[in-house]
């Protein structure tokens, strides 16, 4: 098969999967902004195949190559660090001499609501939280000392960014 006709066969795929594709992807990544780079790379992907030929159905083989693409993705994203160190804004909070007394008022209600969403959280989402916020250990360390795999701890500490962070919503 030649150069055109990977290319002519990879460009039919991109109008006649393209839509079908996006919403595929959509589906699998958290965060829907990734999605036209990982399409692209599906796309790229495709064109280095080198028997196209042996491929029996394309779409199908597109799909398989998405699929793999999303969780390599989702893999790499596990590995790259939490946005939001929610131990260092408590500490600001409670290491901030705060000359106004309405200030002092505020961010004990912050931290008083961020503790009842804390009480909240499933017992093995707490833990996952503690031992990695408060304790200082990795994700892995925190999956191997609670027998919970990386990403279920990647899980857990995302449920308890977020419901911090609704509960702080609410509170505005």
């Amino acid at each position: 098969m030649t150069a055109e006709d990977k290319q002519s066969l990879v460009a039919g795929l991109v109008v006649s999967q393209g839509e079908h594709l996006r919403r595929f992807l959509m589906s699998r990544l958290r965060n829907v902004a990734d999605v036209p780079d990982i399409f692209q790379e599906v796309f790229l992907r495709m064109l280095r195949v080198s028997n196209h030929e042996t491929i029996r159905s394309p779409e199908a083989y597109l799909f398989t190559v998405a699929q793999h693409v999303a969780q390599q993705h989702t893999l790499r994203q596990a590995t790259a660090p939490m946005p939001v160190q929610l131990n260092k804004m408590m500490g600001e909070l409670h290491g901030t001499v705060v000359a106004d007394p309405a200030m002092q008022v505020a961010a004990d209600q912050c931290l008083e609501v961020l503790q009842r969403a804390l009480d909240q959280l499933p017992p093995k989402a707490r833990a996952a939280f503690m031992l990695h916020q408060r304790d200082g250990l990795t994700v892995q360390e925190v999956g191997d000392r609670l027998g919970l795999s990386r990403g279920m701890v990647k899980k857990y500490l995302g449920r308890a960014l977020v419901l911090f962070r609704q509960r702080l919503q609410d509170t505005e």
